[in-house]
């Protein structure tokens, strides 16, 4: 079950798990996407304002999806959105 939180939480999935409401977990959603928007923004505003607010927050969602982020810690996602773009740009 937490497994499904998780999945929900970083928009791997849109099925809502089991004992948790609706509007609780698009919370939670926004919770970690505002907390990982910010967190990279501080260590890459010149990019946030390149790219243009549409394009940074699909950026930012695709990151919260498909990265590989296992820290609890906001502040290491410097090393981990760096990680991403590589990959991403590999492709």
């Amino acid at each position: 079950m937490l497994e499904d939180f998780y999945l929900y939480v970083r928009g791997k999935t849109e099925v809502i798990p089991s004992g948790y409401s609706e509007s609780g977990m698009r919370a939670y959603r926004h919770l970690v996407f505002i907390g990982a928007s910010q967190m990279i923004e501080a260590h890459f505003p010149e990019l946030r304002e390149q790219m243009g607010e549409a394009s940074w927050q699909e950026l930012i969602k695709a990151f919260v999806r498909q990265s590989s982020w296992t820290s609890h810690y906001y502040g290491d996602l410097k090393d981990e959105f760096l990680a991403f773009l590589a990959r991403e740009s590999a492709q």
